[in-house]
């Protein structure tokens, strides 16, 4: 469900995941939320630079802090010898997210190691002792309805408010990017599916996500232009824009594309954005202080 804000009271949620997925990522983010617009980020549990974000993170309070779910493209917290339907011998998901979720939504075994990972994934973010703000995953498999489904379970036990569910019009996006069209158009259809059954599933559990969520459509390139852009077309007055900001280091893995996560990381800095926030009406906010301020 969505809170029940005042038609006038405009929020906005600027997020940032891949939390601890690399040390150049997590100093991105913080960069972001000291100098830029980012207000919340999404924690990688099995990220290489995964106890550098926890260490950061205690040391910025007003940074919420929510769970990224990784169950595709990334590794497990739990051995292969527990989820051997899951992982490969290293321990690593598959790399290709439509094979990964057929496998989960058609293997009876995968489902029940699903939930054991998913269980360990907000355990080892509990044990962090950080307020889970929220949850979402990568590549959004969260949204997947087996998925969702052992999320929505497992919400009253580990506190889950928030989940992210992608919602943004296909129209606006393109207004002002038409690039990848073919792949826009696939996604829209898609996400607006599972949006749809998503919907139907957090309602009925009591659980909050936003009216409107930017960055599906745009993804790897969230950049200070559109976002200028967009901004001031935003009909919603409960959004979250997620980016992938990253500064790039020599050695390290990059999160996406060359140059991406540098150009989103300069959108979060940008004055101009933040000014189109504010004209626009939006108070600069993140999931846990939106619960602080409208429990639910």
């Amino acid at each position: 469900m969505m809170l029940n804000l005042n038609k006038h009271h405009r929020v906005v949620i600027i997020n940032g995941d891949d939390f601890g997925f690399s040390h150049g990522v997590n100093q991105a983010i913080i960069t972001a939320h000291q100098d830029g617009v980012l207000t919340s980020t999404s924690l990688m549990v099995t990220g290489a630079a995964f106890s550098e974000a926890v260490d950061l993170a205690q040391q910025y309070p007003n940074l919420g802090v929510g769970l990224h779910l990784v169950l595709v493209c990334g590794r497990s917290t739990l051995p292969k010898e527990q989820i051997p339907h899951l992982v490969d011998e290293n321990g690593n998901f598959s790399n290709d997210p439509t094979l990964a979720g057929l496998r989960y939504q058609f293997s009876r075994q995968a489902r029940i190691e699903l939930k054991q990972e998913i269980r360990a994934q907000l355990e080892k973010f509990r044990a962090t002792g950080l307020p889970l703000s929220h949850v979402d995953g990568h590549l959004h498999l969260h949204v997947h309805p087996v998925v969702i489904n052992i999320l929505a379970d497992l919400a009253s036990e580990f506190g889950i408010k928030y989940i992210r569910l992608p919602s943004e019009e296909l129209k606006l996006n393109l207004k002002f990017n038409r690039q990848n069209l073919l792949i826009k158009l696939v996604w829209s259809g898609v996400f607006g599916r599972l949006h749809n059954y998503g919907t139907s599933i957090l309602k009925s559990r009591n659980i909050n996500f936003t009216e409107r969520v930017y960055g599906l459509l745009q993804t790897g390139s969230v950049s200070e232009e559109y976002l200028c852009s967009l901004i001031p077309h935003i009909q919603a007055n409960q959004v979250e824009i997620y980016l992938h900001p990253a500064i790039e280091i020599a050695g390290e893995t990059l999160n996406g594309l060359p140059g991406a996560g540098e150009v989103e990381m300069k959108a979060l800095l940008s004055e101009q954005v933040r000014e189109a926030l504010r004209v626009s009406g939006f108070e600069l906010t993140n999931y846990y202080q939106l619960l602080q301020k409208f429990p639910s």
